[in-house]
């Protein structure tokens, strides 16, 4: 009997002593008040946030969406947070454990806001639309993820801080980093700044048909921070390194206003005046009368005689279609060429090509 007796006595001792002082019917009744805040999220997030999102679904408006939906991960911490705090507030502690605790509570709400500001970040960019008047879409993604990355750091320094950690050697430490690494990286650092001022130039952005001569002609894809993606027209993706687009001159297909037709028509000497006059005339009035060209005082028309080369008499063709799109454009001067090969032939004319007469002198 001495013996269950002494055994009683010391499950009871070590019970009330528990874990660091802590009695264990303390430590299970926190476990269990945690596990039910546990039980609370999973339900917040099955019905309150599901709702929420069924809700905003119905409207127009793509800031509350974006809001919610980007809410969604710091309100499922949110129980955490809370129900450790309540856990641990309910256990006796003393001395160093106290501030272990607190410094894990310290720790948790501090995650908990700078994560709902990094999240945040995101649906505020969609209420700014007048600044997408003034910088293009591009750049403001790339100040959205910049501040992103900002509040990541601070965030991460506040929590370093509550564990004691100081954070003014480290940056110091990183500064001298910084140096040599700059040193090593100053293509890096050049690509870089290329890319921003492409972007803060609008010289394109996604979506646009670019060519740059000697480098590449395609549509841009994404534009990084240190390179640009293109896909060219053989459907093959290629990187190109910002200051590419930087130092060299960039042509935007996408943002002419219409397409021009030039051409050099080389009929044969043989050729009559008249017939040249005629010829001419009969094709200014087909593109005058076509609904295929642009015609206006600030776009040029002309159908004129441009010189007398080594083989033909050239006219000189420059016109502007009405689309701005490819194929279509293609489609207009397929119809054009027909009907110049058709005026040129009814007027009992030919077109000419390179030759060389030879004379020979008999003795």
């Amino acid at each position: 009997m001495d013996v269950l007796e002494k055994f009683k006595d010391l499950f009871i001792d070590v019970w009330t002593d528990g874990i660091a002082g802590v009695n264990i019917s303390e430590i299970l009744i926190a476990i269990v008040i945690f596990f039910f805040f546990l039980f609370l999220r999973g339900i917040f997030a099955k019905f309150v946030v599901a709702r929420l999102e069924n809700y905003v679904s119905k409207s127009t408006n793509k800031f509350d969406n974006s809001l919610v939906s980007s809410m969604e991960g710091p309100a499922k911490f949110f129980p955490i947070v809370i129900g450790f705090f309540i856990s641990t507030t309910y256990l006796t502690l003393e001395g160093e454990s106290i501030l272990f605790v607190e410094k894990i509570n310290r720790s948790l709400i501090t995650i908990l806001i700078f994560w709902t500001f990094h999240q945040a970040i995101g649906p505020l960019s969609v209420l700014i639309k007048t600044i997408g008047d003034l910088i293009s879409k591009d750049l403001i993604e790339w100040i959205i993820k910049a501040i992103k990355i900002l509040v990541l750091i601070l965030g991460l320094a506040a929590v370093l801080e509550i564990w004691g950690i100081k954070i003014g050697p480290v940056i110091a430490g990183l500064g001298l980093f910084g140096v040599a690494v700059a040193l090593g990286a100053q293509d890096l650092f050049k690509n870089l700044i290329s890319g921003i001022l492409v972007l803060v130039e609008r010289r394109f952005q996604v979506g646009d048909w670019i060519f740059v001569d000697g480098v590449i002609e395609g549509t841009v894809e994404s534009i990084g921070f240190r390179s640009t993606v293109v896909r060219r027209f053989d459907k093959s993706l290629a990187t190109i390194p910002n200051f590419q687009f930087a130092e060299n001159a960039v042509i935007n297909n996408t943002q002419i206003t219409h397409r021009r037709i030039s051409w050099i028509i080389g009929l044969e000497y043989r050729t009559t005046s008249e017939q040249l006059n005629k010829i001419k005339k009969e094709i200014l009035d087909y593109i005058e009368k076509s609904e295929d060209f642009k015609k206006s005082d600030d776009m040029l028309l002309s159908v004129k005689i441009d010189q007398f080369a080594a083989s033909s008499i050239d006219i000189k063709l420059i016109c502007y279609t009405k689309t701005r799109h490819y194929k279509e454009w293609l489609n207009v001067k397929d119809k054009l060429a027909m009907q110049i090969k058709n005026i040129v032939e009814n007027n009992k004319a030919s077109f000419a090509f390179p030759s060389t007469s030879i004379y020979v002198e008999k003795n």
